[in-house]
């Protein structure tokens, strides 16, 4: 997968820029508050539908316009048929095209652009809330498996149909026929979690092993939202039932999932040093890059903001010979070229931001 072409206009500090990146490693440097990392959440916001800095998308409109748009041309692979990718932002909402045509959901937009990102913020998939995890799981199922949507928009819809009905105080017999629709979805749905993670392991522990061999290989624990290991969906949900009534929303189910990294040398992820949470976290992107490849024969794109004020000078090096190995299309910044990328056979293609503008090194 690779962005040909990468057209913003009016996010953030950014009025108009136009990129024509390389097909592998790309640099954006410039100093601090340039504009380096809106080039980033450019990216993220055809790949996610949203940034990775803020979930309100009025800060990333630059004043006093009342929308932004990003537009890119993407390949999959050199023989590909390309697509022409475009989403605009403006006060009634967001607008999302492929090839000229509208598209009615997000969603067919973002199976054309995936895109893999670490940034300062990611340590929170290690140290943060448990939504974190399973938005990182079901991003890679959303594209490397064809059942996995319908099955998650079943299971939510059966969840959000069964809260309306725990808050309004119906009786408790209206909660059958959503509770079927509920457990049937949310086993699905942890099959395929279940699954995904078995196969993940293997990714994290060969990235491990680069990035970070001093804590040995890495252990993926999957934790399904209930007793799995004592009793069905269906007997955990009957089960639960006063509790949900008491409370007002669902307290068992795939919905309350979550996921541990453990390695022998740091048993307890609470005794994880920041640094080792930042390492975690960009072994779990590179990992679901290589899972992604794996199935997908092609690589997503990899995107890594201030890589130099995140790792240290030797890591940053292995990182950054870690994705050069990978063949994928890179996108990296700092606000100097990182250790390890001045020593490669093959240089990047070099961006430099000042104040919003964007122009590309000779």
């Amino acid at each position: 997968m690779r962005i040909e072409r990468l057209h913003i206009e009016r996010l953030r500090i950014v009025e108009s820029a136009e990129l024509h990146p390389g097909p592998r490693l790309n640099l954006i440097t410039g100093p601090n508050g340039a504009g380096k990392t809106s080039v980033l959440e450019a990216l993220h916001l055809l790949a996610y539908g949203r940034s990775f800095r803020s979930p309100t998308r009025d800060v990333l409109i630059r004043r006093p316009h009342g929308d932004f748009a990003v537009f890119a041309e993407v390949r999959a692979s050199p023989d590909s048929v390309p697509h022409r990718l475009g989403l605009q932002c403006t006060a009634r909402g967001w607008q999302a095209k492929v090839d000229g045509e509208n598209v009615p959901t997000l969603g067919e937009l973002l199976t054309h652009c995936p895109v893999v990102c670490f940034e300062p913020g990611s340590h929170a998939l290690i140290a943060g809330p448990s939504d974190l995890r399973r938005r990182y799981l079901d991003w890679g199922l959303f594209h490397v498996e064809q059942a996995f949507p319908p099955i998650w928009r079943r299971y939510h819809r059966a969840l959000k149909q069964r809260n309306a009905l725990l808050k309004s105080g119906q009786p408790t017999e209206a909660l059958d026929a959503w509770d079927s629709e509920l457990v049937d979805a949310g086993e699905q749905l942890h099959a395929l979690r279940l699954e995904y993670a078995r196969q993940l392991s293997q990714h994290l522990i060969a990235i491990a092993t680069v990035l970070m061999p001093e804590a040995g290989e890495p252990c993926l624990d999957y934790i399904a939202g209930w007793r799995v290991d004592r009793e069905s969906l269906s007997v955990a949900t009957l089960a639960a039932r006063d509790r949900d009534l008491a409370t007002g929303h669902t307290n068992v189910g795939p919905h309350r999932a979550n996921w541990t990294l453990t390695y022998p040398a740091l048993p307890q992820r609470e005794s994880f040093s920041r640094g080792q949470e930042k390492l975690t976290a960009l072994i779990c992107a590179i990992a679901q890059a290589r899972h992604f490849s794996e199935v997908r024969g092609h690589w997503p794109i990899i995107a890594l903001d201030d890589l130099g004020s995140e790792l240290d000078a030797p890591h940053q090096e292995s990182a950054i010979q870690c994705v050069s190995e990978t063949g994928a299309q890179a996108w990296i910044t700092g606000t100097a070229t990182p250790a390890g990328l001045s020593g490669l056979a093959s240089g990047p293609v070099t961006f430099h931001v000042e104040q919003g503008n964007i122009h590309r090194a000779l």
